[in-house]
Parts: structure tokens; sequence; C-alpha cells
């Protein structure tokens, strides 16, 4: 695998190296403050905010941060959805040489404190809406002081006014009583440090920038370290794949959680070094607001989760064409896997491209993507990037680098690759392993193969594989086979505890609205395409099923919801 046989396949324009200029993450700030000071940075609910006064704005809060005494290497939180004060934190953090630890504002009291007390937080940034979880969770930690923003600071005037009448209060926005000591109101240190320049704290691109929280839904929570060097390389690879931009005039729909690397290099970062504007979508939950975003903002770019594409596919207003979505020409999906007709159906909505990647919170975010004019080859992650070697190696032995066609654990090589897990040795010690050709290799725990043409396809997670009888099943493929049933619009598929077998395949169905089927039918459908062993032996139809935000489907929390319902 060593000559690359991907880069021949390259759109044109895309290079196969790229040069990275050092220096930190918010230089894609700078420069875009430079060359478009007048484009809006960011919109939300119609308030734009410039390129030139976001830049200024996360100065003041860089400057504040360093006067209530953060120093370069500190963790600072964040905790709150897709908004302009997410934006105004995560730069302020970093040009403080501070380290973001952007936390999922759905988190409990429990979830937080380990995340708090593993990177050593004492400042956080949180919404209003979230005050209480956090001061919850803050006596078990060392959050010493919270920055409150309320949703309604960054809304025009009058959706102000009426979200102070109608929702501040309802929807748990407005803080009764105010304060605790010691917390400040985001906007009361903006107006304090208005005048205070930028700190000067020398951030060179070793320096440590991101905490990102991995592998939550396959055991314990590992803080991925992330220095800068490895986000701007990662961003300017995106930057470099999407042949058909329009530089300083793209606006790309923000729907993608921004404490999420995914929403965070491939939506924010990535908007940043291209000088587009961001339309801020707090809920990607709610489809109403995605749609009206897209038609009002003409979004050119959209990255996304293929739940959310679907979710579009499905909704009765875009099937009765009361939306317009064709300004969108280029989606990349990526956290799961994207489905043909997911594909097709939005593409032919919308007449843009949707096309997969694949990425890690180890390697902030992408490493993978299928071509945008390019052959979209379907159940596959694409290619590697530029400077992103990739390899498949024996899951025997762990060493042997297999050729190409066969199964074997994929592990990576490139300039993004993280630094390690915080205080984790033996965790990175397993990760992040140097080979017999002198090269540090990222093993991602993904079972995959690769084609003759360097296109990569993921079988499934190392952790995951079913051993029905001694067999191996992929819960991949099995969702794959149930997701062409024309009744099925979600599944899942894992292993369960099995008397007999050790372990046996259950399946867990979203039917489409209106649809229903039997156990035999889908247990039909499936022997027709599956060997017997791989055929579920248990179905469990439901309205929903559980996900991460970023539309994975946590197939840990049903097999832990399978044996609490069904105690041996």
């Amino acid at each position: 695998m060593n000559e690359k046989p991907w880069i021949k396949n390259y759109d044109k324009g895309v290079p196969a190296t790229i040069e990275y200029p050092a220096g930190p993450v918010f230089q894609f700030l700078d420069n875009a403050a430079q060359k478009y000071p007048d484009r809006a940075c960011t919109i939300f609910k119609g308030a734009a905010i410039s390129y030139k006064e976001m830049n200024e704005i996360s100065d003041r809060v860089a400057g504040a941060l360093v006067a209530m005494g953060v120093k370069k290497g500190d963790r600072v939180g964040i905790f709150m959805p897709n908004t302009p004060q997410f934006v105004m934190a995560y730069f302020g953090i970093l040009k403080a040489g501070g380290v973001v630890v952007a936390t999922n504002p759905l988190y409990t009291p429990p979830e937080i404190e380990h995340q708090a007390n593993d990177s050593g937080i004492e400042v956080m940034f949180v919404m209003t809406n979230f005050y209480k979880t956090i001061k919850a969770a803050q006596p078990k930690t060392k959050i010493k002081k919270l920055i409150v923003t309320n949703l309604k600071e960054t809304l025009p005037p009058l959706l102000r006014f009426l979200f102070t009448l109608a929702k501040e209060k309802k929807g748990g926005f407005r803080i009764e009583g105010g304060l605790a000591d010691g917390d400040i109101w985001f906007q009361d240190m903006l107006a304090k440090h208005a005048n205070t320049p930028r700190p000067k704290v020398d951030i060179g691109s070793d320096d440590l920038a991101l905490f990102q929280y991995s592998g939550g839904t396959t055991g314990v929570a590992k803080a991925a370290m992330a220095m800068h060097k490895n986000i701007v390389a990662d961003t300017l690879q995106i930057k470099a794949w999407m042949t058909n931009l329009n530089e300083g005039k793209e606006v790309v729909l923000m729907a993608i959680p921004l404490f999420h690397v995914y929403g965070m290099v491939a939506g924010l970062l990535f908007a940043m070094a291209a000088g587009s504007t961001m339309v801020m979508v707090p809920n990607p939950r709610d489809l109403k607001d995605v749609l009206d975003n897209i038609s009002k903002y003409k979004a050119t770019l959209f990255p996304g989760v293929p739940a959310l594409y679907n979710g579009i596919n499905n909704h009765p207003d875009v099937k009765a064409g009361k939306y317009d979505l064709s300004s969108v020409k280029a989606c990349i999906s990526g956290s799961a896997p994207l489905l043909r007709e997911t594909k097709e159906t939005f593409e032919k909505l919308s007449g843009g491209k949707v096309f997969e990647g694949f990425g890690l919170s180890e390697a902030p975010t992408a490493t993978h993507c299928n071509p945008l004019n390019g052959v979209n080859k379907t159940g596959s992650i694409g290619m590697p990037l530029p400077d992103v070697d990739c390899q498949i190696i024996s899951l025997d032995d762990g060493e042997t680098i297999l050729p190409q066609g066969e199964i074997g654990e994929i592990i990576i090589n490139g300039p993004q690759v993280m630094k390690g897990y915080h205080n984790m040795p033996t965790e990175t010690a397993n990760t992040i392993r140097t080979m017999k050709d002198g090269k540090i290799w990222l093993f991602t725990g993904d079972i995959g193969r690769m084609d003759e043409d360097g296109y990569f396809y993921i079988v499934d997670r190392k952790k995951e594989l079913i051993k029905p009888g001694g067999f191996q099943v992929w819960p991949r493929e099995v969702e794959e086979v149930l997701i062409t049933h024309p009744k099925v619009m979600d599944v899942g598929v894992a292993g369960i505890p099995d008397p007999y077998r050790g372990e046996t395949v259950k399946a867990w169905i979203v039917f489409k609205p209106g649809e229903t089927a039997t156990e035999e039918e889908l247990k039909s459908f499936c022997k027709e395409r599956l060997a017997a062993y791989k055929v579920p032996t248990h179905f469990e139809f439901r309205a929903e099923l559980p996900k991460t935000t970023v539309g994975k489907i946590l197939r840990r929390e049903l097999v832990r919801q399978h044996k609490e319902a069904n105690p041996s």
C-alpha cells in the first residue's frame, strides 16, 4: 500500500501534499477578518456578526480570561449549543493560550464531573438554560467560575424582546435570583474588557489546543489531545478537497454540534479558512429550523450526518415541495454509514452532491472522503486526504500489512494525528504506535479493507464484533441489509447473550411512518441476503433508537437496555 494508489483518483485540483503554515488555529479567524472584514461570520436568527467584530470580541474574551488568571495550557470548558457565543468563547480561549474542552450540553452532572475532573477545568462558559446542571456538578469538581450567557444576547432586537416575553422563563433560560457568587455574565465581562487588547501569549504549532473526549460509547471517555498543528492541517486538508469552493462567498449551514470535532473542524474552522458565512442552528433535531435556514440564507455547503439528510428527505413539507433546497451544492456526510437511498434522494431534492467521509476524534476530524466530482463508491468512506497514509493491518499480529482486498484494522499516519490521550499512557501506547517503517501510526479500532483504486471500506468496529457459536458477524453488514427493506426507516444491530451460542444477533427496528412488518417477514428478508448465522434471532420494534448527538447509533446502549429488561 505504500504507493498510495488513491492519489491517481483524486479530483483534478486536489494536491497530493500541502504546505502547512506554522501558527495557531486562530490564524483562520485573523486571516478572514483581514480579507473579509465586513462579511458575516455568523448569522443567528437573522442577526449577523461580521468577521471583524468576531475577531475583536474574541480578543476581548482572551483578555478577560488572562485577567482572571487563565494561563497557557489551562483547560477551559464550553457548555453550549451552536450559537455565536460558542465561536466567541472558542477563539477567546485559544487566543488566551488555553485548551478548549467543549462538552456535550446534553450531559448529566456525573458526566460533566468526569470530564471536568479529568481535564482540570476551572473556568467554564455556559448557556443560562444549562446553568443549573453545571451548578449541580460543580461541588464535585475544581470549577471555580462560570461565564454565563443567554441565548437572547445574540438575537436581533425584536426577537430578543419576544424571546424575553414568551420563551425565556418557559424555556429555562432565565436564572431566578441571579448568578451565584464568583460567576459572571458574559456581557458584563465583555463590557469590562471593551478596551482590553488581545493578550501577548506565545502560542506555537506544537502547543495543545483541544481536549476532545472520545470513546464514551465504547468505554470510559478519553481526552484526545490535539495540538494546534493537528487542527490546522486537517482544516486545510478538508479545504483542499472542496474543489468547487468559492472563497469568501459560501454559506455553511452549521447544524452539526460545534462541541464535536466534526462540527468544530469540518464546519467552523473549514468555514473560516474559506471566509464563509456560518448560519447557526442550535438544535439539529428541529428540522423546520434547519429547512428555514437553508431556504432563507441560501446555504451552499451543508456538513451533516445521514440521519439529518434522511429526516429532511422524509419531511412532509419537503415532500410537498414547500422548501427550495437548490442552493445546496455540496454536503460532506460523516459519523455514520451513508446509505445509497439517503444520498440519492437528497441529491435529487437539492441538485447538490452528498459525499461520505470518515474521521475520528483522535485525528480531528477527517482522514478520508469520497471525491466531490469523481466516483463515489457505495459503502466506501472514500480515499485518504492529502498527506494521509493508510494501511490495513492483520488482526492476528497487529503488524503485518495486508494486501488489497483483505480485511484488517485500519491504521493512519498523517499530520492531524493527535498527541495522545490525556493521563492515559497505556491507552495512548495501544493507539499511537511507531511501526517498523519508523512512522507513527494511529490504530483506529475500525475494521476495513481497501480496493484496487485506493477506496476504503469500514466493515465494523473492532469491539462490536458479534460471535454467535464461534462465527463472526459484523453488525453493520446486517444493518445494511435491513435498512433496504422498504418498510424500515432505521435499524441498530448488536450481540446479546445467548445460553446456547454464547452470543446471538438482535436487531432493533424503527419503521417508516404508517408502516409495520412482522418478525417473520424481516427474518425471511434477511435469509435471502445473509448467511443463516448472521440472521437476527431477536427483533425489537421501537419508535426511535438511542444515538449520539452526531447521529451514531449507540449499540452499547441498546445492549444495556436489553440486559436490563432481560436479567439472566
